[in-house]
């Protein structure tokens, strides 16, 4: 997910390299703020020129952040972040990969030299970067060396240096995390909770109108969907409690809390609030339809699921990372999945409906009665036991309702082509079930033997008064279905040629 590291890196800046102690720290008189005159028109004039020499006219916005709670710089905080007028859209269009001119680039350079709120990586993805960093550090990056646009630096009265890499460049949080795109089969996956609970609630998280809140239900998804922000980080929570009174509870003991709420008419309005504030907002939601309480902190605040918003042709772009959920992480450890594959797991439980459930790594497979074993068996408990380890093959990942159905059989020799190789010849085998149409006869000489079916027609005496259950047959191999696994046995057959072979002289 990260960016590669360009060839030329610079780190261009206004502070001499020879007003530096030993220790490289800047002893100078360059303050560290911008001058709004002829200095920082010379930093812009000089990404104007690497731009130049770069071949690039257009430039993407990346990672974009404007200020939060707190304003950390140096400089007064201004109305807008420094964004005013550079979007048509407005402030809206100032979104991860949005393209800008030039121009417009320039202008959010000019807002971060300032620190007025507002920040972003400016990139051509393997060709060019613009990164600026805190005190006028500023980082340009390029596939070619930029020898003119040096020059040009030099002669602004700035000060090129080569580096190694921009400390500003893109790395995420978890490098191995596989982030979860909002895809197809996301929203697919999304439908099951919304048709479950009726309705489910999606946080969008986009970086100017900072967080909205959507209600999902089965008829207003796809309106929602169509209205996410570009690249929005989303994430699914439960409904909200209708009972409000119970919602507000969390709040006793909690210090820093989003509380979220909807109004009679639809409307659904957040806040952070502490303790301090806690009175007035349980008075301001108090007429509400239902709420909630979510904590800030990030090991308590969990999901259903979380994903990021892919571009319009389906590929995830985005660099930043959600935090990821259980679901999430089972979404990834899906993704390393394919049918066929063999995997080892251990038996967790028997079902009493049969299923068997294995856990796979951290995610617990199935399996389904009939993949136990191809041979005949009363209960799973006969096969695997809770605690043992085993191996199977994985038959389908079901991507939308998260599933693995695992197979033991697959990975055993079928018996049945050998089976059906006995067809006519005469085995003797005791009954082991008697039912209205006939009798079941073991045809091998173990506990797990296959068994067929005698037809009452093939019988010599009828199966309800003259034979029972461990009784010994002698039958014939009529037939063995391969398709179907049924095996057609005859006893009138053997008993015909017997009495045939006692009236031979």
């Amino acid at each position: 997910m990260g960016s590669d590291v360009l060839p030329y890196v610079y780190q261009v800046t206004k502070y001499d390299p020879a007003d530096r102690d030993q220790h490289g720290h800047y002893t100078g008189s360059e303050p560290a703020t911008s001058d709004h005159g002829p200095i920082e028109a010379a930093y812009l004039q000089a990404v104007a020129a690497f731009a130049a020499d770069a071949g690039v006219d257009h430039l993407a916005i990346r990672e974009p952040q404007v200020g939060g709670y707190v304003h950390f710089g140096l400089e007064p905080p201004v109305d807008g972040h420094g964004l005013d007028g550079l979007f048509p859209e407005g402030p809206a269009g100032f979104y991860d990969g949005a393209l800008v001119s030039i121009e417009v680039g320039l202008e959010l350079v000019r807002a971060m030299l300032r620190d007025n709120g507002a920040w972003c990586r400016l990139e051509v993805d393997g060709v060019f970067t613009v990164h600026v960093g805190w005190d006028q550090y500023l980082y340009v990056g390029s596939s070619r060396p930029c020898e003119s646009a040096l020059a040009r630096t030099r002669s602004l009265g700035l000060f090129p240096e080569r580096r190694d890499a921009s400390p500003y460049d893109f790395a995420p949080d978890d490098p191995l995390q596989v982030q979860r795109p909002a895809d197809a089969d996301f929203w697919a996956r999304l439908r099951w909770p919304v048709s479950a609970h009726r309705a489910t609630f999606l946080e969008e998280n986009h970086v100017y109108n900072g967080t909205r809140w959507h209600r999902l239900t089965s008829d207003t998804i796809e309106a929602v969907r169509s209205r996410l922000a570009p690249r929005a980080r989303l994430a699914v929570w439960p409904d909200l409690l209708t009972d409000v009174d119970a919602a507000m509870a969390a709040l006793a003991d909690e210090d820093l809390v989003e509380v979220i709420w909807e109004d009679h008419d639809g409307r659904i309005t957040s806040t952070v609030v502490d303790e301090t504030q806690f009175e007035a907002v349980s008075s301001q939601i108090a007429g509400a339809r239902a709420a909630g309480v979510l904590s800030l902190v990030v090991d308590e605040r969990q999901p259903l699921c979380t994903a990021v918003l892919p571009d319009s042709d389906g590929v995830l772009r985005a660099r930043w990372q959600t935090e990821a959920t259980p679901s999430d992480r089972d979404w990834a450890f899906l993704k390393t999945l394919r049918r066929g594959q063999v995997v080892t797991g251990t038996v967790t439980s028997i079902a009493d409906f049969g299923v068997t459930f294995v856990d796979i790594g951290g995610f617990t497979a199935m399996i389904n009665i009939p993949e136990l074993s191809w041979r005949p068996f009363g209960h799973p408990s006969d096969i695997v036991s809770v605690g043992q380890e085993i191996t199977a093959q994985v038959l389908d990942v079901d991507m939308v309702r998260e599933r693995v159905p695992l197979s033991l059989r697959a990975l055993q020799e079928d018996p049945w082509p050998q089976v059906a190789q006995r067809i006519g010849e005469v085995v003797t085998g005791p009954v082991t079930k008697i039912v209205p149409f006939g009798v079941f006869v073991r045809i091998e000489d173990r506990a797990d033997g296959f068994e067929g079916l005698v037809h009452a027609s093939e019988l010599e005496e009828s199966p309800d008064e003259d034979i029972a259950v461990g009784d010994s047959l002698a039958v014939r191999i009529l037939d063995v279905d391969l398709v179907r696994r049924r095996i057609v046995l005859s006893h009138k057959q053997v008993a015909a040629a017997d009495a045939e072979e006692d009236r031979r002289p």
